[in-house]
């Protein structure tokens, strides 16, 4: 695909502030969040609840609990999403008192004070399990990378398709046996390291780039769409998903512009550098929040345990009250 001469509107210059946050910036009082003794009473009050009135997680009506300090803990949490470094994680449920399908529901719960969740598929799926399937993840086979132990790419969710969510969550049910360290970056903090030191890159990050849609589509739909990586009006918008961007070329069966292909490289070589982002591996009953459409998010690659029961587990939502439910809003 060519950039083509359009004229397009860019953010032209250093953003300031929490929301641009470098690694030196940020304490962990910035976005870590401990339950409090009062919510987990709230929680466990809920739990007895639902034991006595089981039903499908996807079927649980948040707002006919009472959980006055659950949602002002949200309410905290939130803050830090829209105001603060735009991630937070919330430390803990406790797992080895609950059932896997318990601690689902609980999670649907607090996460449903932030946002309604939505689909994450055509299909339906509310709920997306984020586990190593074994299967590949190739250029139009509809493969997430999630659905592998593959390295991934800093990327934003449902960048390659037409309806983002505003926030998206992750459960820790199962930590892997090794690896697996998720790491954040604001995507301010990485528009301004471009303007600073990459200038001459950023007009292509603003034109068209082909992405594979991952099967996500209607027959007699196309298998890729065409959207820049940056856009702004007012506001940065960020569709970052360097592998389905690179798949979507090949499924074109077109090279990628010479043009393209240094921007991404660019992008690459920043998502390296320590001091723009924070790592850190996530534990058992934790919860990890980002601002899907603010900063982008990564997991390195990982080794799982040889048992089945015992295997990296992270349950996802996709939290957004713009549109209606369903997966394009």
């Amino acid at each position: 695909m060519n950039a083509g001469n359009l004229s397009v509107q860019t953010i032209d210059h250093i953003v300031e502030g929490t929301r641009a946050w470098v690694r030196a910036d940020i304490r962990r009082d910035d976005w870590f969040f401990r339950l409090t003794p009062e919510c987990l009473s709230e929680l466990h009050a809920i739990l007895v609840d639902l034991r006595a009135h089981p039903c499908a997680v996807e079927q649980i009506d948040p707002a006919r609990f009472a959980m006055p300090a659950c949602s002002t803990f949200m309410r905290r949490v939130q803050t830090v999403l829209d105001e603060g470094v735009r991630f937070a994680v919330v430390d803990r449920l406790p797992m080895d008192e609950i059932s896997d399908e318990e601690a689902k529901a609980l999670y649907w719960i607090l996460s449903s004070l932030l946002a309604r969740p939505v689909q994450q598929k055509l299909t339906g799926t509310l709920i997306y399990d984020v586990h190593d399937t074994g299967k590949k993840a190739t250029p139009g086979s509809g493969v997430r990378p999630d659905q592998t132990n593959m390295e991934q790419f800093f990327h934003n969710d449902n960048a390659y398709n037409t309806t983002q969510p505003e926030y998206v969550a992750l459960l820790c049910a199962r930590p892997a046996k090794s690896g697996g360290v998720s790491q954040l970056m604001s995507f301010y903090t990485l528009h301004n390291e471009l303007l600073r030191a990459h200038r001459e890159v950023i007009p292509r990050l603003y034109q068209p780039f082909w992405f594979d849609r991952q099967k996500e589509f209607l027959p007699g739909e196309p298998a890729v769409i065409s959207a820049p990586i940056f856009t702004y009006d007012g506001r940065l918008k960020v569709r970052l998903s360097l592998f389905q961007a690179s798949s979507g070329y090949t499924m074109m069966n077109e090279p990628m512009d010479q043009a393209g292909v240094t921007a991404i490289d660019t992008l690459k070589n920043l998502f390296a550098n320590e001091a723009l982002r924070i790592d850190f591996v996530m534990e058992r009953g934790q919860i990890q929040y980002v601002n899907n459409l603010e900063a982008c998010h990564r997991r390195t690659t990982f080794e799982d345990y040889a048992e089945p029961h015992k295997k990296r587990l992270m349950v996802r939502l996709w939290l957004r009250n713009a549109g209606d439910v369903r997966y394009r809003g």
